[in-house]
């Protein structure tokens, strides 16, 4: 009877001791690559920030009426008092590689910035990083796209 008690003791303290790298700790439902993740979890609000700046911008995503993908806008809060907001638009989708990959337009017909990104481990569908280019430099930037709201019916 003591036998089975210890064995069982035993396996859960390795069990608690292999700490995030010895068991899943996604919660259960959550997607593990970009790959699984369905296009509607990419509609709805996002907090779009840049290199770390502290202004964080406003994305809507919402679904593509001619593809499987997402169609929406970019809000950048001007920083100085006498700049002005400016408003982008956005369409793309999960690339073949499992990276999120999205043309930018300020003006709707050209592009003017190129998104790609990684779902984060244990995001739930929720965070991306990557790299954003200006398409007018080919300067490029660390973004980290945060989803702001739970629902992703829009």
């Amino acid at each position: 009877m003591k036998a089975p008690i210890a064995l069982l003791l035993v396996a859960a303290l390795c069990t608690a001791c292999a700490g995030p790298a010895g068991r899943n700790t996604a919660e259960a439902g959550c997607p593990a690559t970009a790959q699984d993740l369905p296009i509607e979890a990419l509609y709805g609000d996002w907090q779009a920030r840049f290199d770390d700046l502290p202004d964080a911008a406003l994305v809507r995503l919402g679904k593509h009426p001619e593809y499987a993908g997402v169609r929406g806008t970019i809000t950048r809060t001007a920083a100085a008092p006498s700049a002005r907001t400016s408003v982008a638009q956005l369409a793309g989708d999960i690339d073949d590689e499992g990276e999120l990959a999205i043309d930018e337009s300020l003006d709707g017909r050209s592009i003017s910035g190129v998104w790609s990104g990684s779902l984060q481990p244990d995001s739930c569908g929720r965070e991306f990083k990557g790299t954003w280019r200006n398409a007018a430099d080919d300067s490029t930037h660390r973004f980290t796209l945060k989803k702001t709201e739970r629902t992703a019916e829009k």
